[in-house]
């Protein structure tokens, strides 16, 4: 199915599990793809294929991805009848009817994003501890680390009607990069290996192509560059709504206490123990049978939310440490105070806290966290 056909000489086609960018005039192309990657004049198509489920399904063809992607190339091209020397692709398990497109037109130029993308348990973020040290074409796992399955992708695919500079093509991954990442903090999605948030997964892949056109080249496609904006705002709006379709991943569902300590270690059944150990016999099985209308409750939200923040302030050296006490205390209470309602209550929410004030440790910090919120739904029916 032809899904758009854009600035006359770029085609999108989604077919069966795969979307395809047929050039209809020559491109340059630079992408992170594994046969015919790197920077290529000589490309016809560009394809992003979903090889498998995003979920325990190991297809014969998601191994061969990974073992011999030229194999998995000439698998792929020979099925849809292209010419496999003039293609580069993307593996993904993301759905393709996830996909999103999305273009946007200043003057004479156009851009053009399409994306696919899955967070959900391979989200990461830079510098996060790897898994694996790749050594005489091997992977090698490397020792004390605890692989994960890597269920996670995301994949950009980026047209430009213009022609640009070897340089202005390199710096549009930069460009894409740092939107998918902004798309990401604005859903604030956590990195499943560290207690940081996520700024993409392991295993994200992008591909840009430039029309070869008889123009002069551009040179710029950094944010002060009309460029530079058109990738961002495309590209970010594609990583969200196409997380929205694949994950669930709105802002509304966001909206929640225990997403936004997840990467602390927390689940909803360690929340439920953890409270209900602080709270008053006659409240725990209250508080267990309304536990989402506490998680989801937009001032106990916004509470916890800050005191994470300024958390992450102190782990990054922005506040000093000598101040974590009155922070903890303070915001905590505002926690305290967000779920009984009872804003004269404060002093007394700060003292009871500044007693279980310990560190920046995510075991401690949740826990502090969990005495705020006990303290809190103690005295919200009092």
């Amino acid at each position: 199915m032809l899904l758009g056909k854009y600035y006359n000489s770029l085609e999108i086609h989604r077919k069966d599990k795969i979307i395809f960018a047929h050039f209809l005039s020559p491109h340059r192309v630079i992408s992170t793809c594994r046969v015919n990657g790197g920077l290529k004049n000589d490309l016809s198509m560009l394809f992003n294929h979903q090889s498998c489920e995003p979920c325990n399904h190991n297809m014969q063809t998601s191994r061969i991805i990974t073992q011999s992607p030229l194999e998995y190339l000439q698998m792929i091209c020979k099925k849809y009848d292209f010419d496999n020397d003039q293609c580069a692709f993307m593996g993904t398990a993301a759905n393709m009817n996830y996909a999103i497109i999305k273009d946007m037109t200043f003057r004479d130029l156009t851009v053009i994003s399409v994306c696919t993308g899955g967070v959900e348990t391979n989200a990461g973020r830079a510098g996060d501890s790897a898994n694996y040290y790749e050594y005489k074409g091997k992977f090698e796992k490397i020792e004390g680390s605890n692989p994960k399955l890597l269920e996670g992708t995301i994949n950009t695919m980026v047209f430009i009607s213009k022609p640009l500079t070897d340089g202005a093509l390199v710096r549009t991954i930069v460009t894409a990069t740092e939107a998918k990442t902004a798309a990401l903090q604005e859903l604030n999605v956590n990195s499943r290996y560290s207690d940081g948030l996520a700024t993409g997964t392991g295993t994200d892949q992008i591909g840009v192509a430039s029309q070869l056109i008889d123009d002069p080249p551009l040179t710029s496609a950094g944010k002060h560059s009309k460029l530079g904006e058109l990738i961002g705002k495309t590209v970010k709006d594609a990583v969200k709504q196409t997380l929205s379709l694949q994950n669930g991943m709105t802002p509304e569902r966001q909206r929640s206490v225990k997403i936004h300590m997840e990467r602390f270690g927390s689940d909803k059944k360690t929340m439920k123990n953890e409270i209900c150990k602080l709270l008053d016999d006659d409240k725990k099985e209250v508080f267990i049978n309304n536990f989402e209308m506490i998680n989801r409750d937009p001032l106990t939200v916004a509470s916890v939310a800050a005191l994470i923040h300024l958390r992450d302030k102190i782990s990054w050296g922005i506040l000093p440490e000598t101040c974590l006490p009155e922070v903890f205390s303070q915001y905590g209470a505002q926690i305290a105070v967000a779920i009984s309602g009872k804003i004269d209550r404060m002093s007394y929410y700060y003292n009871n806290l500044e007693t279980v004030v310990k560190d920046v440790k995510s075991s401690n910090f949740s826990k502090f966290i969990y005495n705020a919120i006990a303290l809190g739904f103690n005295e919200k029916w009092n």
